[in-house]
């Protein structure tokens, strides 16, 4: 079998300012919709593929913003969710989807064993490893590491509405959610969604796999993308997000 990208197109990851200094490590599991010229266009239309379906909108321009304005470390992942599901388990079924809402992908049905496997080692493994090297880097030297997710969420899902500007998402440990969901709560007339409209459990890799299972404190925001479409609102996210969180790290003494 050739290879999935070929030698030109670009890397999956994103990995950028190497040498902050801060605790904060921004992670975004759905940064960027390119398919790898091998695939097509996986039977989905140009439109579909600027939806939510394909990636999360705006998310990796508030992720830059803030890992700017909190001197933070940056991962993400550039390849669409269409291809491989970088914050779902490897066994996962939905790693690679037929479905997504009410959009079949062709380009995904009846995949074969050796195609999913090819998908997962050259865009979910790089992915995965450059966050599991890093981490075991900050470990070794000692670096205390808040590990932050960032994500979108579509206004409207099976034609109901959403009325969350955010949701705060954690699993059972709240030490980062706690702080973050208070100063939010009084510091501006938005409506926070408490592991809402996700919350985070065994459906997830990001959070799990490196946070959770390295005992970091950590957090997943959800932003509603028709606030984060343009580069105004992913600044003014962004601005609103690093001043919560520098207000948060106090309460974890890091």
């Amino acid at each position: 079998m050739s290879s999935l990208l070929a030698a030109d197109e670009p890397s999956p990851v994103i990995h950028e300012r190497a040498n902050a200094t801060s605790p904060f490590l921004i992670t975004c599991d759905h940064a960027g919709n390119l398919l790898p010229r091998s695939l097509g266009d996986l039977g989905v239309s140009a439109t579909d593929r600027q939806r939510h379906i394909a990636w999360d909108i705006g998310a990796l321009g508030v992720a830059r913003e803030l890992a700017t304005l909190l001197n933070g470390e940056l991962v993400g992942q550039r390849y669409s969710r269409l291809v491989i599901d970088c914050n779902r388990p490897p066994d996962s079924a939905e790693l690679v989807i037929e479905r997504s809402e009410a959009t079949d992908i062709p380009g995904n049905l009846a995949l074969s064993a050796a195609a999913r496997d090819q998908r997962r080692a050259e865009i979910y493994a790089p992915y995965h490893d450059t966050l599991r090297k890093l981490l075991d880097t900050r470990t070794m030297q000692g670096r205390a590491t808040i590990f932050i997710a960032v994500h979108s969420f579509t206004p409207v899902y099976h034609g109901r509405a959403r009325p969350w500007h955010l949701g705060v998402l954690s699993g059972n440990d709240r030490r980062l959610a706690e702080p973050v969901l208070d100063f939010l709560r009084t510091h501006g007339d938005f409506c926070i969604g408490d592991n809402e409209p996700y919350r985070i459990d065994e459906k997830d890799q990001g959070i799990p796999a490196h946070a959770l299972a390295r005992d970091l404190p950590n957090v997943l925001f959800e932003i509603r993308q028709d606030l984060i479409a343009q580069p105004a609102g992913q600044k003014a996210w962004a601005q609103r997000l690093a001043t919560t969180l520098k207000h948060a790290r106090a309460s974890l003494n890091l």
